[in-house]
């Protein structure tokens, strides 16, 4: 289970409550709910659809909801006169690495092709507070001296109660609405950045009783649980209280399709200077840059339709070089894993 050192709630807490300081948790989350979209995509991308197109879609789902959470804690750090940074190459993590904000030392995380290792990976990453599973009682110490991403945005939505709506700039500022961004909330006081946190942590980690979110689908972590059983969780009919079980359709795994993509191309040496990997890999990281500007645009006040639209052209231009290049196109011999770096400068051929 990820679970986030204790000192993540300074600022949270007791007098030190301020906007500031709440500001700077809600960056803390917006950074650590990125880093989890490079292992995501690396997994997702490195598969052959035509043979495991059912895991794919889970990846992506929860890749969609993570960009969510990405702008839902971006209204909120917005309405409290905070403005989120993102277009910075410190943003972005180094893999292999732990993910920000005080994550314990012990995971690490890598991007790696789509294995069922990996995937323990995920599940350790989007594992609640009380997965509605056995849990170890050796766990228990750690548990005293952590926190998890659910208590941690709990926390968040708490401080924020305090503050109250005196707290929030009047008028709203910089808000990426549902007729831009599907499912985001415009934050506006206490009730609606306390809502907006409340589909976060629900969608990450279900809800005490139910492992679905509000809207009925499945949270992240039983999202990927379901790779793992090979079966999608679906309620188990006339039960008293609902209970679910992974019996539901396959989601069969085949090995054999997953292309053989080298795990953190970043790491030194890289790809041999003026070789086609480090050309591919090149275009790639100067696309990735350019979504995080563009990004980092619509968070802060170009928040207009065409600047989405510029955003979701950049993400489908970077999805079509990364499934180039981990399939081998052109040269199939040759297979190439983009690293994820931030280069805002495209070098020359």
């Amino acid at each position: 289970m990820i679970r986030l050192q204790r000192s993540m709630l300074e600022g949270l807490t007791g007098p030190a409550i301020t906007p500031q300081s709440v500001c700077a948790s809600l960056q803390q989350a917006i950074e650590l709910e990125h880093a989890t979209i490079p292992p995501y995509l690396y997994a997702l991308y490195s598969l052959d659809t035509s043979k495991n197109a059912a895991i794919a879609q889970i990846i992506q789902s929860v890749v969609l909801e993570e960009m969510l959470h990405m702008t839902l804690s971006s209204n909120v750090m917005n309405a409290l006169g905070g403005s989120p940074d993102i277009d910075k190459p410190g943003f972005v993590p180094t893999y292999p690495g732990p993910l920000p904000g005080g994550v314990e030392a012990d995971l690490t995380v890598n991007l790696a092709p789509f294995s069922m290792t990996q995937l323990q990976t995920f599940l350790q990453i989007e594992s609640p507070a009380d997965p509605l599973v056995y849990k170890s009682a050796a766990m228990a110490e750690m548990v005293s001296k952590t926190i998890t991403i659910g208590e941690f945005y709990t926390a968040i939505s708490d401080a924020i109660g305090q503050l109250g709506d005196g707290a929030f700039v009047d008028p709203p500022r910089n808000q990426v609405g549902p007729e831009i961004m599907p499912g985001s909330i415009v934050v506006t006081d206490v009730a609606s950045a306390q809502q907006a946190i409340s589909v976060i942590i629900e969608q990450g980690e279900g809800t005490s009783t139910s492992p679905e979110d509000g809207d009925g689908e499945v949270a992240h972590y039983y999202r990927f649980m379901q790779i793992q059983k090979g079966h999608l969780l679906v309620p188990v009919p006339n039960s008293k209280p609902p209970t679910y079980a992974y019996t539901g359709a396959p989601v069969p795994f085949d090995a054999s399709g997953v292309y053989a993509v080298p795990t953190n191309p970043g790491v030194p040496p890289g790809y041999p200077i003026g070789s086609a990997q480090a050309f591919a890999n090149d275009n790639f990281n100067y696309t990735y840059a350019s979504l995080l500007i563009s990004l980092h645009a619509m968070f802060n006040g170009d928040n207009s339709q065409q600047q989405f639209n510029q955003a979701i052209g950049v993400m489908m231009s970077l999805k079509g070089q990364a499934k180039a290049m981990m399939a081998g196109i052109p040269n199939p011999a040759v297979l190439t894993g983009p690293s994820f770096q931030f280069q805002p400068v495209n070098p020359p051929s």
